[in-house]
Formats: C-alpha cells, sequence, structure tokens
C-alpha cells in the first residue's frame, strides 16, 4: 500500500509541487473589488481536483471511481485529478482506495485519522495545487453531466462558488418524504436565521476557486456537516458570487448519515457563525477587501445583535407558552380525550404566543396588520398540530396504553421541536416585511 497510512498527505501529490498552485486571481484594491477573475491555469498541473470523502465504502468505492475516472477522460477538456480522502474508515475502504491509487495516474489516496467530511475536504482542498477544488458523494447521487456546468463558471472567473441544487425548477430529484422535508426545513432555517440566498446547502456536489479557497478555509471552523453551509454563508458574506447548477438527483438508501445528531450539529452551526457574524469575531469584510464583487453585506437586522435579543425574549415565550400548554393539556385530558386536549390546549397557547412575540419580540405595536398576523400564526399553528398529534399518534401505534407521564413528555417534545419552527416562520414569514423585524432597544 503506498498511500500514508495516518498522515495527511496524499499519494501522488508529492511529484507535483506545490509552487505549482495556480492562483488565478488578478491583484485589486480595497476600494476596487475584483470583477471577472480568468484563470491563468497552468499546464503542468491540474485544472480541477475532485475530492470524495468515504467512510467504510468499500464497496461502493471502486465502482464510483471508475465512473468518476471515465467521464472525466471522455469529456473534461482540461487535466484533472479525483483524490480519495478516507475519513479513518476501519473496513477494507483503506485498501481499495490505495489499489485505485496505483491503477490510474490521475488519482490520489489521502488516509485521515479523524472522521468529519469537512475535516476531510479542507485537508485535500488546503494542500491541493488545482485551479478549481470540488468534491462530490461517493454514491455519485448527482448526475454527471452536471459537473462541465459546475466548473465552467470558476474556469471562466464568472463565479468564485458553484453548487448543486436539488431545490431549482429545472432539478429532477427522486428521493423520500422524509428528506424532502429535512432538506426543504433545513434551508428554510437557513434562510430564517442566517439570510442565506443560496437554495440547497447540502447537496453533495460543489465546486469553489483554489484562490477563494486560500481566503475563506481557515474561517471555516466546523469538521462535520456543517462545513459546506459554514463556506457558503461566509462567502455570500464576503460579497462573492456563487453560481447554481440544478441537478438530477438520485437518493442513496444506504446513506450513513444519522439524521438525528446531523440535525443538532447543524442548529448549533446555525447558532455559531450568525453569532460571530453578529459580533464581527468572523472577519469576513478581509475577503472583502481581496476577493469581493458585490457590496460587502452586513448582517441585516435579522442576523444582528438584536437577533440574539429576539431569541431570548421568544425563548423566554416559549417556555411560558409550553407551561401553560402542559397545565391546560392535563387539565382538558380527562374531559375531551388525548388528542382533543392537544388541540385546545395547543390553540389557545398558538394564539397567545402570536401576541406576544409580535410584541415583546418583534417590536410590533398598534392594531394594524394584527389579524393578517394571527392567520398567519394560525397556519404554523397547524404545523405544530401535525407534529404534536403525529407523535402522540405514534406514540399510541407504539405502546398501547402509554403511562400518563410519558405521553406528556413526547408531546412536550415535540412541542418544543414545533417552537423552534414556529420562531423561524415568524421571524422569516409573519413578521418579516416592512414595520415587522425592528430593531429592539
Amino acid at each position: 500500500m503506498k498511500a500514508l497510512i495516518g498522515d495527511s498527505q496524499p499519494h501522488h501529490m508529492g511529484a507535483i509541487a506545490a509552487n505549482q498552485i495556480v492562483k488565478g486571481m488578478t491583484t485589486t484594491s480595497s476600494s476596487q473589488p475584483a470583477g471577472a477573475r480568468i484563470l491563468a491555469l497552468d499546464p503542468a498541473g491540474p485544472v480541477l481536483d475532485v475530492v470524495i470523502p468515504v467512510y467504510n465504502e468499500q464497496v461502493d468505492l471502486g465502482p464510483s471511481v471508475h465512473r468518476l475516472h471515465g467521464y472525466l477522460a471522455a469529456n473534461f477538456p482540461y487535466p484533472y485529478r479525483i483524490t480519495i480522502v478516507d475519513n479513518a474508515s476501519t473496513d477494507r475502504t483503506p485498501t481499495v482506495a490505495a489499489a485505485l491509487d496505483d491503477q490510474y495516474a490521475e488519482v490520489a489516496f489521502l488516509r485521515l485519522v479523524e472522521k468529519g467530511r469537512g475535516r476531510a475536504l479542507k485537508a485535500a482542498w488546503t494542500q491541493s495545487d488545482a485551479a478549481v477544488l470540488a468534491y462530490m458523494d461517493v454514491d455519485l447521487s448527482t448526475d454527471l453531466a452536471a459537473l462541465l456546468p459546475l466548473v465552467a463558471p470558476l474556469i471562466t472567473g464568472h463565479s468564485d462558488l458553484a453548487i448543486g441544487t436539488r431545490l431549482a425548477g429545472g432539478s429532477r430529484v427522486v428521493r423520500g418524504p422524509k428528506r424532502e422535508f429535512i432538506s426543504r426545513s433545513y434551508n428554510l432555517i437557513l434562510r430564517g436565521a442566517l439570510g442565506a440566498r443560496f437554495s440547497d446547502a447540502q447537496c453533495g456536489f460543489k465546486a469553489i476557486r483554489a484562490d477563494v479557497a486560500e481566503h475563506l478555509l481557515p474561517m471555516v471552523q466546523d469538521t462535520g456537516w456543517f462545513f459546506d453551509t459554514e463556506l457558503l454563508v461566509l462567502a455570500q458574506r464576503a460579497g462573492l458570487r456563487t453560481h447554481e447548477v440544478p441537478v438530477d438527483w438520485v437518493d442513496d438508501p444506504d446513506s450513513r448519515v444519522d439524521i438525528v445528531s446531523t440535525a443538532v450539529a447543524d442548529l448549533k452551526g446555525v447558532w455559531r457563525v450568525g453569532r460571530g457574524l453578529a459580533t464581527g469575531a468572523i472577519p469576513v469584510s478581509q475577503v472583502y477587501r481581496q476577493l469581493g464583487r458585490a457590496p460587502l453585506e452586513q448582517p441585516p437586522t435579522n442576523v444582528s445583535a438584536g437577533f440574539f435579543r429576539q431569541v431570548v425574549r421568544f425563548c423566554g415565550i416559549g417556555v411560558a407558552s409550553t407551561a401553560a400548554y402542559a397545565v391546560l393539556y392535563i387539565l382538558l385530558r380527562t374531559v375531551i380525550g388525548a388528542q382533543g386536549a392537544n388541540l385546545l390546549a395547543l390553540l389557545i397557547t398558538a394564539v397567545a404566543n402570536t401576541a406576544a412575540n409580535r410584541r415583546l419580540t418583534f417590536g410590533i405595536r398598534g392594531a394594524q396588520g394584527a389579524g393578517l398576523h394571527q392567520l398567519q400564526g394560525l397556519f404554523v399553528f397547524a404545523l405544530g398540530l401535525a407534529l404534536t398529534s403525529g407523535s402522540l399518534f405514534v406514540l399510541h401505534q407504539l405502546v398501547a396504553e402509554p403511562v400518563r407521564w410519558l405521553e406528556l413528555g413526547v408531546l412536550v417534545v415535540a412541542n418544543l421541536v414545533a417552537t423552534m419552527l414556529r420562531f423561524v416562520l415568524l421571524r422569516g414569514w409573519v413578521f418579516k416585511t416592512g414595520k415587522a423585524i425592528q430593531e429592539i432597544k
């Protein structure tokens, strides 16, 4: 096995000197943001480096790399490399990767001793000498026909980053309703909490110019699945241009992603990045001075210090609402049954919650628009009802006669999840217009 186990050096990369890295950027001043930056392609080095991060993929890795290599050899007009990054696999994945490394001159193998997709991408991209850095999932869920449209705008200098999107009108996607709901909910959270304008943060099909990566990667802290999102948000805030490509995408039923732990980590990441942008701890202005195209995007009012005051006030109201809900449910449960008590308790607290958040969290006073806000709040309530009623239904399917504390506990947890969704929708939809989002003094 020629790959360096436990090291961060690729097998073939050593043959290409580090000083051949293609920067391809024009010199700009702080007062004159860069326009198109056409890459000065170096014939001695690869133009494209496609990274495939893997963990325990001994079955799929070989066929996928053969397929990708064949496609690039037949369709990509520039020198390229495929870099396999193993994230501490415990099966035969390193052996398969080393064999592919030996078989193809264009394939490199990098072995890491720690897990994390973000860690894998950062390690490979940081030391790559290619002009354009890309990555895709090992299952090749995205049709490879989208690869050239993905990287072409980066080579020509039109864009700084490029992403595949499954949520555009021209995309063709095959996946289950659960993953569809999770994906759309996550992107809704990003738009509401971080002001994201890109449509699909999670598609495993992205590319970035090497000169842009050189400036952005040191600021990206996440080493897991939130890496992509953090990179895209920072690029947007630094005035960089992201190109989106509608893709054909087929869900992999054998995905190794732990949805619950990933969701929790992503929410923590949203909070960390939002706080960093609001306080200036993330220095995106430095990237703007060197690479920015659009005017530097300051954290808008919905990601300012007021955002965190809104969170605190919303959480306080949410705790009070949850307590009131629990009391009402216990009182009504013996009279009208579980589902009826859940419906009435949730309805009463939803109306009171909307009114309290309208005045205390988002600073809106007066009767103007109050009726519409309550109607929109009731729609949000319906989503919360679906979550809580659905959890109650599942509980009764699993346990014929659950004890009261278990029943109440499941409902409280479901109600807390509904509360998080409620904040995103209230902030990003119900109270978004004109006077809706006001700075909390």
